[in-house]
């Protein structure tokens, strides 16, 4: 199995198991599925709602799009399960920015996940709209930026559980994550995107190889 099947599956792995322990919510009720988070469901509990109900959702619809056969073979499933992504991406992105504006008592926590919600909307915006235009390369690579960014959910609960084991609160947490969960990723998806179209000859392939 090549490298590049690998990673996807480990994607994919990650990407559901984040998204179906989210929705714990439904058996547990909201304070206790999140009781680290009691501050935010107490705080916007509309907007908390909405963006728990569609985060998940744009994990788990991100994922057929990086299938270059499934794409070339039902581009209406590749369109639907776009817009499907892109509206949850429009939920999770309003509803997110909300909550960062209810954590005003950790100023930097908020500043860090208000600049994540409005990066995710706008490069997500600006990929439908090169789709809309025809400019396939283009929109692939603001789409990959894109996934990196819905990609966060699952990097700050992998970076949570180590922060906490060295001694921090949520609220002491928080400062880190709400820049660590996603620069990173963000930063990561620029650079193999810069690589694989750094030597000759290599963009369509390199594109093909990273989307």
């Amino acid at each position: 199995m090549s490298r590049s099947k690998l990673l996807y599956y480990l994607v994919v792995f990650l990407s559901l198991s984040v998204a179906l322990v989210t929705y714990r919510f439904l058996a547990l009720g909201w304070q206790a599925a999140f009781p680290v988070l009691r501050a935010n469901v107490d705080a916007g509990k509309m907007a908390f709602a909405v963006h728990v109900l569609a985060s998940p959702i744009a994990l788990i619809s991100a994922l057929p799009q990086f299938l270059p056969d499934l794409r070339a073979r039902r581009p209406s499933l590749h369109r639907w399960a776009g817009r499907i992504y892109a509206f949850a991406i429009l939920m999770g992105g309003i509803s997110g920015l909300l909550l960062a504006w209810t954590a005003q008592d950790r100023p930097i926590a908020a500043a860090g996940f208000g600049l994540l919600a409005v990066s995710w909307l706008f490069i997500t915006a600006r990929g439908v709209l090169l789709a809309r235009a025809g400019k396939v390369a283009s929109h692939r690579r603001w789409m990959l930026r894109s996934f990196s960014l819905t990609f966060a959910a699952v990097t700050l609960r992998l970076q949570l559980p180590v922060l906490f084991a060295l001694g921090l609160n949520y609220p002491q947490a928080s400062n880190i994550v709400a820049w660590t969960c996603w620069i990173p990723n963000l930063l990561l998806v620029e650079w193999l995107m810069r690589r694989a179209l750094s030597g000759p000859g290599q963009a369509d392939q390199a594109l093909r190889a990273n989307t």
